[in-house]
């Protein structure tokens, strides 16, 4: 009698079983296995400009990313930016703008907790952008004169970023991040990048 009433009530439970077994790891998708795609908010942070005087000056962009996961621990991916609003240069009539850019950088994640990742990346940008004194007969101005035009004068730079993200729901991330974006070889302006935003993973 005993084996009669066991039997029906462990058929129905070993296929539920198996069924909730193959969700969970349906669910656990590897990192190694992910896309990614992100938006941020970037200020630029022009250090250095100018013959002599070394001023620095601040403008504000966006920036579009989208990579995937090499394995667990390494990522590759693909930055487009441009910015929003124009770096105006102090005691001057100079202002810099980066109306686009794009990037490349392969990069290393490391997890800190189970919600968190220290992460870090190197590789290559192409810059294009302005240089404009609106009053260049104006002394003030003469340090600058070699920025009017294109700017900056060599498009290709090496860039890095280190950053830290944060899992605020399942696969979307809250980011904030800091590094080089170019140096200038033809005026030694160097700009850094500071970004904030979300990427979700896929």
């Amino acid at each position: 009698m005993n084996k009669v009433v066991r039997t029906p009530l462990v058929c129905p439970l070993v296929p539920a079983l198996l069924l909730a077994s193959q969700a969970a790891l349906a669910q656990e998708t590897p990192r190694a296995d992910k896309h990614y795609i992100g938006l941020l908010a970037t200020t630029y942070n022009h250090r250095t400009i100018g013959e002599n005087t070394k001023e620095t000056a601040w403008g504000t962009g966006g920036t579009l990313v989208v990579g995937g996961h090499i394995t667990d621990l390494f990522h590759a991916e693909l930055r487009a930016g441009g910015g929003f609003k124009d770096a105006e240069v102090p005691d001057s009539d100079l202002t810099l703008s980066v109306d686009y850019y794009a990037s490349w950088y392969m990069g290393l994640h490391y997890p800190i907790t189970d919600y968190a990742n220290l992460y870090g990346q190197f590789g290559f940008s192409y810059i294009h952008g302005e240089g404009e004194i609106s009053d260049p007969a104006n002394d003030r101005n003469n340090p600058y004169l070699d920025l009017e035009g294109e700017f900056p004068d060599s498009g290709f730079s090496i860039s890095w970023i280190a950053g830290l993200d944060f899992e605020v729901m399942d696969d979307t991330f809250l980011v904030f991040e800091g590094g080089k974006l170019f140096e200038d070889t033809g005026t030694d302006v160097n700009t850094f990048q500071f970004s904030g935003g979300l990427r979700y993973e896929f």
